[in-house]
């Protein structure tokens, strides 16, 4: 394992991080979301995570398996005057819990630093060793 392995596996993560964010502001912007005409409403979003191991690929470290939608029920609440309302008054809207979406972009936030820190920091050290060896 070389050292500038460190930047695949890091970088791979920031990536990963970025596809995460992505997902999560996509997920807040539809949070208030009704049903179209069709009453099929904005269902939350997932990032799936997958392992790559060392040796197996060029890109080692972290890759977006998938983007899945949340299974949970769509919510509904009554408001007959509301212009998407049904017939028995209700309004179907997203199932996106703004609280857990603002928690997951906080860690996925904190992820994307730590990894690139853990790439300034490795940085850092190659520049020391190519100083050592002046």
């Amino acid at each position: 394992m070389s050292m500038f392995s460190i930047f695949s596996v890091s970088g791979s993560a920031v990536s990963a991080q970025a596809q995460r964010l992505n997902v999560v502001a996509s997920n807040l912007a539809n949070a208030d979301a009704v049903a179209g005409p069709d009453g099929q409403g904005y269902k939350s979003r997932q990032v799936v995570f997958q392992t790559v191991p060392m040796g197996s690929d060029a890109s080692s470290g972290v890759k977006v398996s998938s983007i899945q939608e949340s299974n949970d029920p769509l919510h509904r609440t009554y408001n007959p005057t509301h212009p998407s309302a049904d017939g028995e008054g209700y309004v179907t809207q997203s199932n996106v819990n703004p609280v857990e979406e603002m928690v997951n972009m906080i860690s996925a936030s904190r992820s994307y630093q730590n990894n690139v820190e853990v790439m300034n920091t490795a940085k850092t050290l190659l520049l020391k060793t190519l100083q050592m060896g002046q």
